[in-house]
């Protein structure tokens, strides 16, 4: 049985998540802020942390980033903003997943499902040599991406992103097949996940984001020699 945290300064809302995440068969604990989530987690393991932006004496990005420093538990971020930049930050920092509020309990609790079921098997990305595209050199075993010579700082998820775009070079890929083969699900797929990490990455590569080419209403491809 998976355990989940939810965290969130308001009562009913975590009443709410409860409910539906009980009657799903999952073990519940509640925190009704970012400092006592942070304390939780030191204490305990959670398959996964539903946690608000907006709570009193520590916020939800800022908790998150502290349970990271110890703990790698996969987060679902909820927020009354949406705002492009609200979202990028969250995945910058490593958020699963990003539900704007007010939100349907049922979507949430699928959301809730595909990210525990990705996080048990994560998705094979091909283990390939190291590629060298002009000043781009991408080491797959490695991890690791250099810019001109200097080592990019990427999140995993646009490691992962660039390193199945890399091994399908020059082959067209939809949003759909991304969400399924780097995400590892297909159903809840968002393709604002797809299209927000690739501007993401496009960000990391500096000059050599000319190699991701937007193939509208499409997806994207790896275009290079």
């Amino acid at each position: 049985m998976a355990h989940i945290l939810i965290v969130d300064d308001e009562v009913n809302i975590r009443k709410v998540v409860r409910e539906y995440a009980e009657f799903e068969g999952y073990e519940v604990t509640e925190a009704e802020n970012g400092m006592e989530a942070v304390n939780l987690c030191h204490e305990n393991d959670y398959d996964l942390i539903i946690m608000d932006v907006m709570m009193p004496r520590l916020d939800g990005y800022s908790a998150c980033k502290e349970i990271r420093k110890t703990k790698n538990i996969p987060v679902i971020m909820l927020s009354a903003r949406g705002e492009e930049y609200d979202k990028l930050f969250g995945f910058e920092i490593g958020i699963d997943d990003y539900v704007v509020k007010p939100f349907s309990p049922k979507e949430l609790m699928a959301r809730v499902k595909v990210v525990i079921k990705r996080n048990q098997v994560k998705p094979e990305i091909p283990k390939q040599d190291k590629y060298s595209f002009e000043g781009l050199e991408v080491d797959v075993s490695g991890r690791e991406v250099y810019v001109n010579g200097e080592k990019a700082a990427m999140t995993p998820k646009e490691y992962d992103l660039l390193f199945f775009l890399v091994h399908n070079k020059n082959i067209a890929l939809s949003r759909d097949q991304l969400l399924e083969e780097v995400w590892g699900y297909d159903f809840f797929g968002d393709d604002r996940t797809v299209d927000t990490h690739i501007k993401m990455l496009r960000n990391s590569l500096g000059e050599y984001r000319k190699f991701i080419v937007t193939l509208r209403g499409m997806g994207y491809k790896f275009e290079a020699n």
